[in-house]
């Protein structure tokens, strides 16, 4: 992956606009989303999603999905086969 800041809106501790890092295909051609950092915890834009409408993970839930490999694996699993309706 290419991944570049974009923003960088912070001192030395992240505040509450964050730092915001670009996620682009490792050639750099297409845009993959945004991940929004912040004190209060992650957003993913996938895309060109705003913030707003981005999918947040809050820090204890993001330790959650990496307090193991296995959590870690478990989660990707589902995330890439959700169940059928």
């Amino acid at each position: 992956m290419n991944v570049k800041i974009k923003k960088f809106d912070v001192n030395v501790d992240v505040k509450t606009k964050g730092i915001e890092f670009e996620v682009r295909t490792p050639d750099g051609k297409a845009q993959l989303g945004d991940c929004c950092l912040t004190m209060t915890g992650l957003t993913w834009c996938p895309g060109k999603t705003s913030k707003k409408n981005g999918i947040t993970v809050k820090w204890p839930e993001f330790i959650d999905l990496l307090s193991s490999r296995d959590s870690l694996r478990r989660a990707v699993k589902a995330a890439k086969n959700p169940p059928q309706n």
